[in-house]
């Protein structure tokens, strides 16, 4: 029943009052709106939570605790975070697509773009962010990777900035798993630290980065991707994650 009042775009709080006054006298048609709040945002799972979702009046894919912040959190301090240690095997050795390694790469004036970097093909994706902070970047990178096939995107592993301090509400929104580098060791994100190295033929070190659009981050990240690798035996990012992706689909 409360999926149904849902989908006629009623709020949460309009189920649980309408149910009190509905059901007088059965408490088992009660249910707090916090309680149907967090089912949505934890509990639910796939097409029905992203129909489900896409009728709450505030768009946002995650829903903000009144106690939670994330401020000031120091560098290297995620709370609950998981470790790159307990990261499937496959994605250690890239025998499969679908694991993703994430930074941000840094500009002047305070600005960053974040990366994407799918660890078996090499292939990459630039997402424009508004600022640094981790409701700005998570939102960006849900928007980013819910556009992309299930079958494309499992795992996502992140330096311990505190950027991803919002982890769980991005795997909330996303059902990708987030994994952490130890502390201080960034160099645990080979894949992407390589990438952005190569990124920096087009976004160089104290530029502005706020003055490329999402389409101009589209066509760098093309030219990344048809563009032959060694690594891959000369086949391009592109190609690569399409056989694979045709293989295990």
């Amino acid at each position: 029943m409360v999926a149904e009042k849902l989908k006629e775009d009623w709020s949460p709080q309009q189920i649980s009052g309408w149910l009190k006054r509905e059901y007088p006298s059965d408490e088992a048609m009660r249910v707090s709106h916090e309680t149907i709040y967090r089912t949505l945002f934890v509990q639910a799972r796939g097409v029905l939570k992203r129909e489900l979702l896409a009728h709450l009046r505030s768009r946002r894919m995650m829903r903000k605790s009144r106690r939670a912040s994330t401020r000031g959190q120091p560098r290297g301090q995620i709370k609950e975070a998981v470790s790159i240690r307990e990261r499937p095997p496959e994605a250690e050795d890239r025998a499969v697509p679908g694991h993703w390694e994430g930074d941000l790469l840094s500009g002047s004036r305070n600005t960053h773009i974040a990366t994407l970097v799918e660890r078996s093909s090499r292939f990459v994706m630039l997402v424009r962010v508004g600022g640094k902070d981790t409701e700005s970047v998570v939102a960006a990178l849900s928007e980013q990777i819910r556009r992309l096939p299930k079958t494309m995107i499992d795992t996502l592993t992140w330096d311990r900035g505190p950027e991803m301090a919002a982890h769980k509400k991005f795997t909330v929104a996303t059902d990708v798993s987030v994994y952490f580098c130890d502390p201080k060791s960034p160099w645990q994100r080979g894949t992407s630290e390589n990438t952005n190295r190569l990124l920096r033929q087009y976004l160089p070190r104290k530029t502005d980065l706020s003055v490329h659009s999402q389409q101009d981050l589209d066509l760098i990240a093309l030219k990344l991707n048809t563009r032959p690798r060694k690594t891959l035996s000369y086949s391009t990012p592109a190609a690569t994650l399409a056989e694979a992706v045709a293989l295990t689909s």
